[in-house]
């Protein structure tokens, strides 16, 4: 199915975000008609985000113009994307510096916009102030503390800086604002199991990891039974358990959570393994209603199944 401009095309692979893009000499050759729509602007915004990504900057210019001809520059979603369409036109990092600076007098006239401050937060990480950035997003969540979007970012910032501890903890918070969002679960069992196998992360924790890794990623199935990077998780922390049978009736540290014995741990396997097994074959003969797979994701779920010596 072809992508639509109604929705956010920051998570599109880039042929389809080039798809989109290529759009803009139709939607930008007459007038925004008259009996104006959500869809009408939402089509502006996300167009302007998808000539951003492929470069085309006079197109998101011309998209920028009308959105602040209709809500005006004042607006501070609007002075967001000015922003971003700024960062995207600086060249090298004396502009971007100035861009920073333009941050910077907006939040000192105000320092509740929040677009702009997470635009700011965005453009530290970027230039690879990544601790200027962390502690721009604790400040910001002091004042919003229930943004899920500010916590998963400091996640990642945490994530990129091999703090794994600080890392789970802001996920954690994310599960508590949404607490079905499977992705998260998923995620939260990927940073789990990344701190049980990082060394470094001893001193009898790599049970609990593993333990709490094993419950994200069974939540995950749970709630999406068709979540490839939930069973691909799963799959990883089964193998690693059952590669070491000794520990596996042994209880986590602070008694919060117990591991199932061999035999359920191995059903949980040949569970993320058929499960896996079906959706490599399906997407790999593009079956219908299997074609919305990320080909990358796909693509490793296929090595870590050829990695365990089982055939499509």
């Amino acid at each position: 199915m072809a992508p639509s401009l109604l929705y956010n095309p920051t998570k599109l692979p880039p042929s389809a975000a080039l798809q989109l893009a290529q759009q803009a000499p139709r939607v930008l050759q007459g007038s925004p008609s008259s009996s104006e729509t959500v869809d009408q602007w939402a089509t502006y915004e996300n167009l302007l985000l998808a000539c951003l990504r492929t470069g085309d900057d006079e197109a998101a210019a011309k998209c920028m113009d009308r959105l602040e001809a209709r809500f005006g520059a004042d607006n501070e979603r609007v002075m967001a994307l000015r922003g971003l369409l700024s960062e995207a036109q600086a060249q090298g990092n004396r502009e971007l510096e100035a861009v920073l600076k333009q941050y910077d007098a907006i939040l000192e006239g105000n320092s509740t916009n929040i677009p702009i401050t997470k635009r700011r937060i965005a453009l530290l990480r970027s230039m690879g102030r990544v601790s200027d950035a962390a502690s721009a997003l604790v400040q910001l969540l002091d004042f919003s503390p229930t943004d899920a979007e500010a916590w998963s970012e400091l996640s990642d910032l945490y994530f990129t800086q091999g703090l794994y501890s600080q890392a789970i903890y802001a996920l954690e918070e994310v599960l508590l604002l949404s607490p079905n969002a499977w992705n998260i679960h998923a995620r939260l069992g990927e940073l789990q199991y990344m701190a049980a196998t990082t060394s470094g992360n001893g001193g009898g924790s790599q049970p609990r990891y593993l333990a709490e890794a094993l419950k994200r990623f069974a939540r995950s199935i749970e709630l999406c039974d068709d979540y490839l990077r939930g069973y691909y998780g799963l799959k990883l922390v089964t193998t690693s358990l059952l590669k070491e049978q000794a520990k596996q009736a042994k209880q986590t540290d602070d008694g919060e959570f117990t591991l199932p014995d061999s035999k359920t741990i191995e059903r949980l396997d040949e569970l993320a393994t058929a499960k896996l097994s079906e959706i490599v074959r399906h997407s790999t003969l593009k079956d219908r209603g299997w074609r919305g797979y990320d080909e990358r994701e796909v693509a490793a779920a296929r090595e870590l199944l050829s990695q365990n010596g089982i055939e499509r």
